[in-house]
This record gives structure tokens, C-alpha cells and sequence, in this order.
């Protein structure tokens, strides 16, 4: 059916980048605790070895930690064990004999050399309590001048990561800003040794639950000991300036007053990117909202004597409410890019829903620049419910809710690229773009084993292959108008049995154009309307695209409509056309099974239709934000909606009254009732984290549901930035915190959905390439892989090439894996 215009080129790594730097042959790898119940100290390696490596990635360094066996133990270790077949031996032998740390400040990596006149390299356990540290100390053989060499390597490399540039370029001043010497002294490693040297002072510890989080929230208290700087490193810290800074930033004096909003008593607590916990920083603040200008409102936190935090209030705060835990936890932005999260916590309900509806309403009338006190008290309702963490009623069980996470670090069981091969690289081909076009959009086939990606006036076609991989199929090298014009499509969507791809071309809104597949060009031009432009378009229902459906739906910006290719002149039905006289900025539409329809609209609200031509059923409140996407599930009992920074989740299933199971679609909820809505979005601590490994806010690609003919919805795929984010909906409906998995990439995600049937596999197209993804490939958001979990990737390569500067941070990858999407 497809016309084969020859092989893809591909793009790969080119070279073993994974080098040791520097090596300590011998030694002993502790993991100590000193302020836990888990014991003091726990002896990991008896005989290790340490060194620093080079990862694949452009300014990426590890620190490795292997065991050291004496021979014929490894052998008999194995034995001891057993093998499980469903098991990759080699992963757990790596789990078993090696530790990974990417070599980042948050380490707080640090030498010391000790009465005696052994050398303790030590460095901070980021996913353990406040003080765990991992503790290697040297083998007495183990020479001055070689520790001192490791220690200035593990500087290097830690100026490289933060400030993407080679350490040739850094002076003796930027190195010194990574000896950390406000860290007190390295504990004592050795089992015989107590924790007595040590006198601590922690009076309690706030034992506040976040769900399923492995955040908590700590009281910050001082430990007593020594503090002078360790004999290894004898040199005064010079003031260095950093580009970002984990410490609070300084506030200052509030704006003028026209109202205030809201004026609260609770406590402060900051997020502490090192320690991963929420650290009180004052035991009674007033947090007050205020109005400051036209449609302008600032938050302040302040004691008497000090002003602790004020920031503009607008969706970038990425504002939650947990009325559980009477907390509300938000983010501030800083001018060089940094993000930080804070949490507020309140002593009673009252006080906390004062607080809310006083945050609340500000950030409503920022946003739709209207007083929050004209709106009914039912959208008000349905706007602070919102913003809470909500738990939806549903039909899965306890036993559903507590099932395990999936196994995430199982390997792909895909083949691996073909440099893995050495009796194969003279077939590799070493392939760079030399057109300044990168992928925008893809449309994924539900008839046939295709996907189609728009790269400038290209479109590559990518076979979904039985493994679940791509292999490239075609390539259609020109995009042009009947009468010869090349442009590049702005909208895409697939037609006609996967037969035809409607297109839209970008400054011409009133004209759509269909390409036929068969023969890889466009053959028609359609007039829409002379003076309603097209601003969207969608499947007449949610499957139409399997069938020979020959119409489909289109909005402008206050206007719904059936486009109707077979009728002559101008392609739009008159009859089943529904237009407003005021501007309702429609920007998004979507239908289900049976063909309701949902529309969305730059101001943020949501409007249900049954059928084309008449009004709504049900009008969803706006929470103000633009809705850039939008998804229904085949059944229609979910509208997904996607804003810049969050997703929402509307229940349309009418509960109780003459309507109890009706959709929204089908009857118009109660007066007093609305739709119920969940707000999903990244916890704070995580906008904060991708904030500050990226630079960049986060953004979402239009989200979707995973689908299929007799499939059930249960996941979510959007992303932001360089990260894949599918959120569990099972998870999402009983009201896990932070229900998500993520992947990191080295280039930003151009666009995403999933596999026809399955939401198991996601295809993903970066700037230069297009791959699919096996579900078990994500992760749980934590320090490392939100940083990439570049080490977790070496360690499964062992050695084998992973791709060039544009391959997936954390994936092995072959021809069937990844494309080269010049074509």
C-alpha cells in the first residue's frame, strides 16, 4: 500500500564513551547512618574498588563503586543464589557487585584524611534520611597523590555537569565551590565504632504523610560537633557565585495593598533538594493574599522581623491544596531560572479553607479577569475542588489500589543497535541532518501498523513491527498543494480506513487538503468556508478513521461544524452548523465511541454536546487557563484537558437525581451539581526538581488517553520539556500521590501518543528522531531519573555503545528502535 522510497538512515554514538577517568584499586564501601533507627552502619563492599567514568551523554560523569572478589567467589556466590529464568542474571549481578552515583553537587562529595592516615572518600545516600552517607575508605596502600587526583577529577566533573562547559575552562575559584566545607566531619565508618563522637539535638520529628511519597516533612534542628575543616583540605573557601543556589532566595517588601484576600497563621516549611525532605524554616508565618493591582495579586509569607517569601500569584505557583493534611504546597520562579517548592501548613480546617478561597479566587480573577464573587457558588465549589486532592469515587477496589508498581527495570527484550555488533559495523550508516527542520507532530494509524511524522514538508511513515518497534517504511519527500505549492502541515489527521491524511496549511485557516497514502501526495483541495476558518478538526467519532466515514468535525473560533468533503463549493454543512455570537475562543475538540462531542476553549471552559446544531448539554466552568488539548474516552465518561502546567480530569458521569448514570454528553447535570473535576499535576517538588535540571517551565504536549476498540482507558501520555509523563488513571481515580511515571531524553519531546490498542507502548518523536517506547521503560520520578538515570543506562549497556547526542538518555537502541527522521 505504502510507496518504499528506500532504506532510513540512522543515527548512532560513534565510539565507547564509557572511560575511566581515575581508579582507587582497593578499599571498603560503607553506608552510614548516624542520625537512624536502622542501625548505625552497614558494611556494603569488604573489598571494592572506586573510580570515575564517563557516561554517553555530553558532561556526564559516575562515580562506580564495584565489589572485588578473590578468585573463584564470584562462581560460587552464583551458585549460592540460583538463577531465575525470568530474571536478567546480569542486572542482578550488577545490583549485587555495583553502585552508581551520578556525579552531581548534590552529592556533596568530600575527602578526608584521618589521624592515622587513612583516606575516607565520602558522599551524601540522596534517597535515604537526612545524614545517610556512603563512606569509601581507601586501602592504606592507596597513595596520597592518587586520592588527591580522584578528588580533583570528581571536582571536574561536577563542574562540567552543572555548567554544560569543559573543566579546562574553570579556575581554581570554580572548583572550590564543590568541597563543601560547611558538611560536618565524616562519620566513623567501621561497625565497632558507635555514633557517641556525635551529640545530637533533634526534639521531634514531623512524622506529616504524603500518601505513597517518600517525601516528608522534617523540623530543621542543629547537630552539635566539631566543625573545623578536615586535614585533606586545608585551603579557605573562597565566596564563589553559583548559577543556581539549593538555599531559599531572599525575599523583600511586599507591594502596596488595594485588598487583602486572605491573612492566615500556619507554619513554613522549604523543600531541600540535598536532604529530598521539607524543612521547617519558621514555626509561625502569616501568609496573606492580596490584590495589588488591576487583576494583579501577591502572596507574602512573613514574621515580624523577617520577610520570608513573596511571589505574583498566577498557575506558574502550580498551587495544591491536601485538606487532609491541611497543607497547601506551591512553587517559586526565580529570574536566573531556578525553582523552588514551599509548604504551608495550617492548624485546623477553617483555617485552611479560609486560606484557600482567599488563594483561590485571587489566582480565578487573575486569570479570567473577573471578581470571583460574580460566579455562582457551584462553579466556585467546582473551582476550589479543583485545586484539592481530590479522591473520586470509582469502581476499583482496595486490593487494585495497593497492586505493586509494574517492574520497572526489566530490560525491553528488544534487540540492540547493530554497533552492539561488531561483525556488523560496516552496514552501520553515520547520518546527520543537514536541513534545519525538526518533527512536529505524528499521527498514529488505528487501521493499519503505521505512524506518520511531520518534518517540515516531509512526512516519514514508521511501521510498527511485531516486536513492538518502529522500522522505517517510506518517506513522502515533498508536501505540495495540487497546484505545486511545498508547505509544511501545521494539523494532521488520518482518514478513510488510514487511506488519506488530511492537512491544514498554516496561513491559509479556510482550506484543508487530503494526501492519498497510495501514491504519497496531495490530491485535493477543500474550501471550508469564505469567511469561518477552520482552527481545529477531529474524527466524526472517536474510531471514524477505521471506517469510510467520508465526514468530519471542524470549530473556529466560536463556531462548531460537519466538514462534508462531497458536497460541491464549500465543504461546510450549513444544517449542522452551531455558531455564538460571542467570541468563545474555541481551541480544542474531541468525540467519543458514539460520537459526543466535546469542545474546549481558551478561556478554559468545556462545553458537552450529545449531537452538531444545537447547544450544549453540559457547560463546564473555566479555571482560566487556556485548554491547548483535548480527549475523551471512547465511552465518554472522561474529558481530558490539557493546560500549559496541569491536566484536567473531568468525571462526566451524573450521580443521584432523574439523571443518575446519564453522561453529561446525554442530559445536563442538576443546578446545584457540576461535573466533578480532578486537577493532575506534577507535585511541586518535582516542577521544582525538572525546573532545575532543565531551565525551563514546565509545558505540556496535548495528552491523551491510551485507546482502542474494546479497550479501557487506563493510562495518560503527555510531556514536557525532555520528559514522558504517563500518569496511571487507576492510581489517579484513588488518589495516589504523584500516580506517574517518567523518562528523561536529551531533546526536548515534539510529540507523543500511544500505540493503537495497547498502553503498553508509546511513540515518541524527538527533534531528529522517532522511536517507541516499552511502558516498563519509565520510571518513578526520583533525584535520578529526573536527572536523567544515566547511570542505571551504563551499568545495563556494560560497556556497548549507547546512541549519538540525540539517543535517549536511558535506552539501548537499534535500527527497529530509533529513526533518523531527515528520511
Amino acid at each position: 500500500m505504502f510507496v518504499l522510497r528506500g532504506a532510513a538512515k540512522l543515527l548512532f554514538g560513534s565510539g565507547n564513551n564509557q572511560e575511566t577517568l581515575v581508579e582507587l584499586p582497593q578499599g571498603q564501601l560503607y553506608l552510614v547512618r548516624p542520625l537512624s533507627p536502622k542501625g548505625y552502619s552497614e558494611l556494603l563492599f569488604k573489598d571494592a574498588s572506586a573510580c570515575i567514568r564517563r557516561t554517553a551523554q555530553d558532561y556526564q560523569y559516575q562515580l562506580v563503586v564495584q565489589r572485588v572478589y578473590e578468585e573463584g567467589e564470584a562462581e560460587l556466590l552464583a551458585e549460592e543464589e540460583g538463577e531465575d529464568a525470568d530474571i536478567d542474571a546480569d542486572i542482578l549481578a550488577a545490583e549485587r557487585d555495583e553502585k552508581t552515583f551520578l556525579l552531581d553537587e548534590a552529592l556533596h562529595f568530600r575527602v578526608e584524611q584521618r589521624e592515622g592516615g587513612d583516606h575516607v572518600l565520602a558522599w551524601r545516600d540522596l534517597s535515604g534520611d537526612v545524614g545517610d552517607v556512603y563512606e569509601f575508605v581507601c586501602d592504606t596502600t592507596i597513595s596520597s597523590a592518587l586520592v588527591d587526583q580522584f578528588e580533583l577529577a570528581a571536582k571536574q566533573c561536577q563542574y562540567e555537569r552543572k555548567y554544560r562547559k569543559p573543566n579546562t575552562l574553570a579556575t581554581e575559584e570554580d572548583l572550590q565551590q564543590f568541597e563543601f566545607f560547611d558538611e560536618p566531619p565524616i562519620p566513623q565508618a567501621s561497625p565497632i565504632h558507635s555514633p557517641a563522637p556525635l551529640t545530637r539535638s533533634i526534639d521531634s520529628i514531623d512524622a506529616m504523610p504524603l500518601h505513597s511519597s517518600n517525601i516528608s516533612v522534617k523540623r530543621e534542628k542543629a547537630i552539635a560537633g566539631p566543625s573545623t575543616p578536615a586535614k585533606s583540605t586545608p585551603v579557605k573557601p573562597t565566596p564563589v557565585k553559583k548559577e543556581r543556589n539549593y538555599s531559599p532566595p531572599k525575599a523583600t517588601v511586599p507591594p502596596d495593598a488595594r485588598e487583602v484576600m486572605a491573612a492566615e497563621k500556619g507554619e513554613l516549611h522549604f523543600y531541600d533538594f540535598p536532604s529530598g525532605a521539607f524543612v521547617l524554616q519558621a514555626d509561625s508565618v502569616t501568609a496573606t493574599v492580596s490584590e495589588i493591582g488591576n487583576w494583579k495579586y501577591w502572596l507574602q509569607v512573613s514574621t515580624p522581623d523577617r520577610e520570608w517569601l513573596g511571589i505574583p500569584i498566577s498557575s506558574e505557583i502550580n498551587p495544591v491544596f491536601n485538606p487532609e493534611y491541611l497543607s497547601f504546597i506551591f512553587n517559586q520562579f526565580t529570574d536566573d531560572g531556578s525553582a523552588f517548592s514551599w509548604l504551608l501548613r495550617f492548624k485546623d480546617q477553617p483555617t485552611l479553607d479560609r486560606f484557600q478561597e482567599g488563594l483561590t479566587s485571587a489566582l480565578w480573577e487573575q486569570q479570567n479577569e473577573m471578581k470571583w464573587a460574580k460566579i455562582k457558588e457551584t462553579e466556585q465549589n467546582y473551582v476550589l475542588d479543583a485545586f484539592n486532592d481530590l479522591v473520586l469515587e470509582d469502581q476499583h477496589s482496595e486490593e487494585e489500589e495497593e497492586e505493586e508498581e509494574e517492574f520497572e527495570d526489566a530490560e525491553d527484550g528488544g534487540p540492540q543497535s547493530e554497533h552492539y555488533d561488531t561483525d556488523e559495523e560496516d552496514d552501520d550508516v553515520e547520518y546527520k541532518p543537514k536541513d534545519t527542520d525538526t518533527n512536529k507532530s505524528i499521527a498514529v494509524g488505528y487501521k493499519h501498523d503505521r505512524s506518520f511524522v511531520v518534518r517540515g514538508s516531509k512526512i516519514g511513515v514508521f511501521k510498527h513491527t511485531p516486536s513492538n518497534h518502529l522500522e522505517f517504511s517510506t518517506n513522502i519527500s515533498k508536501v505540495e498543494t495540487p497546484k505545486g505549492e511545498l508547505f509544511s502541515p501545521t494539523k494532521v489527521m488520518l482518514h478513510n480506513e488510514d487511506r488519506n491524511l488530511v492537512l491544514q496549511k498554516d496561513g491559509d485557516p479556510n482550506k484543508l487538503y487530503r494526501m492519498d497514502l497510495e501514491y504519497g501526495k496531495v490530491v485535493d483541495e477543500w474550501k471550508v468556508h469564505d469567511d469561518i476558518p477552520v482552527v481545529t478538526f477531529a474524527p466524526e467519532n472517536k474510531f471514524a478513521q477505521m471506517t469510510h466515514e467520508p465526514t468530519f468535525l471542524g470549530i473556529s473560533r466560536n463556531a462548531l461544524y460537519r466538514i462534508d468533503p462531497r458536497v460541491s463549493g464549500t465543504k461546510l454543512v450549513d444544517s449542522q452548523l452551531k455558531q455564538y455570537a460571542s467570541k468563545n475562543d474555541f481551541s480544542a475538540l474531541a468525540t467519543t465511541e458514539k460520537g459526543y462531542i466535546a469542545v474546549a476553549s481558551n478561556k478554559g471552559d468545556i462545553r458537552l454536546f450529545d449531537r452538531l446544531g444545537i447547544n450544549a448539554k453540559t457547560h463546564i466552568p473555566a479555571l482560566g487557563e487556556p485548554i491547548l488539548g483535548l480527549d475523551v474516552s471512547a465511552d465518554g465518561r472522561w474529558v481530558l484537558a490539557t493546560c500549559r502546567n496541569y491536566l484536567l480530569l473531568v468525571d462526566a458521569l451524573q450521580r443521584g437525581g432523574k439523571n443518575d448514570g446519564k453522561l453529561g454528553f446525554e442530559k445536563s447535570f442538576a443546578a446545584d451539581s457540576k461535573p466533578q473535576p480532578r486537577r493532575l499535576a506534577l507535585t511541586p517538588e518535582h516542577v521544582a526538581q525538572f525546573t532545575h535540571e532543565t531551565g525551563k517551565p514546565v509545558n505540556f504536549t496535548p495528552a491523551k488517553f491510551n485507546t482502542g476498540t474494546g479497550t479501557e482507558e487506563t493510562s495518560i501520555i503527555t510531556a514536557t520539556g525532555p520528559y514522558i509523563i504517563e500518569w496511571n488513571l487507576k492510581k489517579v481515580l484513588t488518589g495516589r500521590k504523584a500516580p506517574y511515571l517518567i523518562k528523561r531524553y536529551t531533546d526536548d519531546v515534539k510529540a507523543d501518543d500511544f500505540k493503537f490498542g495497547t498502553d503498553k507502548n508509546v511513540i515518541v518523536a524527538l527533534p531528529h528522531e522517532v522511536n517507541m517506547v516499552d511502558h516498563t521503560r519509565l520510571k518513578k520520578p526520583t533525584r535520578e531519573s529526573i536527572a536523567g538515570d544515566f547511570l542505571n543506562a551504563a551499568r545495563r549497556g556494560s560497556g556497548n555503545r549507547v546512541g549519538g547526542p540525540r539517543t535517549p538518555a536511558v535506552q539501548r537502541l537499534r535500527r527497529e528502535d530509533i529513526v533518523d527522521s531527515p528520511y
